[in-house]
């Protein structure tokens, strides 16, 4: 009778303990299982400055072009990747849903000096409103706001620069003498003053594709260096490359079809453009770049 009840206990606490053991086993799985799994990809759009130190020379542009990623949401963790002048950053946080808002707070890693934390809220699963704060409350731009539309990536080789686009480099203006020989200066004789010129490209770049062409020598020599940078670079903006350099930034970032997506694509590239960008690069080296003045 004694060992009959000693099996009954044995079997008793073994079931209790397994019963145990499979709610914590499912209690894991239901905290790691993958949610909201709609709201996974990219979100494209401005990243404009709210709160800026004006005292020193501004450095930071008011507006970059952002991509927020979403990869992964369970009920315990985010995690996703902020893409934005030339940074490529991991984000790790939380969502919470109140209704129908889904709100997020999103961490950057923290180790590098433009690290920030998101604050966001996603709307109609296509819309991503927010603000980002800067970790160092010292850098030059401190916070940012943002509205971004769901936009998925996809290489395209044909995509061109679209006509009627500024393709003017304001962000390397010099000084330069210039000499009104007109009939409506005050004296009648020529005169000298000092203007702010700026390189600008030739319509070359809306119709040379140094993605699907292969481009020979006699395509190149004669083009400006600012059309053969802009060449260049847009077989990598074709690619998603986040453009750390405001020059490359300015030609680019307004363009609709340009989604950053990462700060290195060079294993990407094609053959063809590979062999362009070796070229170009080479024709760069001894380009000459040409001034004029434009307005703003």
């Amino acid at each position: 009778m004694k060992k009959l009840f000693c099996l009954l206990l044995s079997i008793f606490l073994f079931s209790c303990n397994s019963k145990e053991k499979k709610t914590v086993k499912d209690s894991a799985e239901s905290l790691a299982k993958e949610i909201k799994t709609d709201l996974y990809g990219s979100y494209v759009g401005d990243f404009t400055a709210l709160e800026r130190d004006t005292n020193g020379i501004q450095k930071e542009n008011d507006v970059n072009k952002i991509n927020i990623i979403i990869k992964k949401i369970t009920l315990t963790e985010v995690t996703g990747q902020s893409v934005v002048a030339g940074n490529s950053r991991a984000l790790k946080g939380q969502m919470t849903v109140e209704g129908n808002t889904i709100h997020f707070v999103l961490k950057e890693p923290g180790d590098d000096k433009n690290d920030g934390v998101f604050d966001f809220e996603i709307k109609n699963d296509t819309l991503l409103v927010g603000t980002w704060t800067a970790n160092n409350t010292k850098k030059e731009v401190t916070k940012r706001k943002f509205e971004l539309a769901k936009k998925d990536f996809k290489y395209n080789p044909n995509v061109m620069l679209p006509e009627g686009g500024l393709y003017i480099d304001y962000a390397n203006p010099k000084e330069e003498e210039v000499t009104d020989e007109g009939e409506d200066t005050e004296s009648g004789k020529p005169e000298t003053y000092m203007s702010t010129v700026y390189r600008a490209a030739s319509e070359s770049i809306l119709t040379i594709n140094s993605s699907t062409q292969k481009l020979k020598e006699s395509d190149v020599k004669n083009l400006k260096k600012i059309d053969l940078e802009i060449l260049r670079n847009t077989i990598f903006a074709r690619h998603g490359l986040t453009f750390k350099t405001k020059t490359v930034r300015q030609f680019f970032d307004s363009v609709d079809w340009y989604i950053p997506v990462s700060d290195n694509v060079n294993s990407e590239l094609t053959n063809v453009e590979k062999e362009n960008v070796v070229l170009l690069k080479r024709f760069e080296k001894y380009a000459e770049n040409n001034y004029d003045s434009f307005g703003r």
